[in-house]
């Protein structure tokens, strides 16, 4: 770097008064000021740039030890789930009446087919969540003026705007 002193800036600072002259050196000084804080921003810009690229490049490779260790898990998990297979099959292979395969060309018997466990259908609720529902009679709320249906703000004003 340039090393400036106080007795070196008071040279240039002198010569620049005798060679641009009292009646313009405070603009030039004030255009030098503009452009070097214009350089220090690029610079730093720059740098904030070199940085952000930097960090970039750890999160790739966090990224990536991430992904290859949940693949290594997943594989681990996969090769688990083989063998339980395999050990399942093998436990149940001694039973009677069971076959390790059911492919639907092979024959089967009737002792090998089981009837579906009882499903009850699905049934809606009924229910309109627009509606406070309870134990209180239809004719109660109807004499005594409780909202068993909702309206909307613009259809309230609708129906009670008075005719002309």
């Amino acid at each position: 770097m340039i090393d400036l002193g106080i007795s070196k800036l008071a040279l240039i600072g002198a010569v620049a008064l005798i060679v641009i002259g009292p009646e313009k050196l405070p603009r030039v000084a004030r255009t030098v000021g503009t452009l070097i804080g214009k350089a220090q921003k690029y610079v730093s810009d720059v740098k904030a740039e070199v940085n952000r690229a930097m960090e970039n490049e750890e999160l790739k490779k966090m990224k990536d030890s991430v992904e290859s260790a949940a693949h290594q898990v997943e594989q681990s998990f996969h090769d688990s789930s083989h063998q339980f297979e395999k050990d399942w099959q093998a436990a149940t292979a001694g039973l009677e009446g069971t076959t390790t395969s059911h492919d639907p060309g092979q024959a089967s018997s009737s002792s090998d087919f089981l009837p579906p466990l009882f499903m009850p259908q699905y049934r809606h609720p009924g229910k309109n969540w627009r509606l406070k529902r309870s134990a209180t009679p239809q004719w109660y709320k109807a004499r005594q003026g409780v909202r068993t249906k909702a309206l909307s703000g613009a259809a309230r004003v609708a129906r009670f705007r008075p005719r002309a």
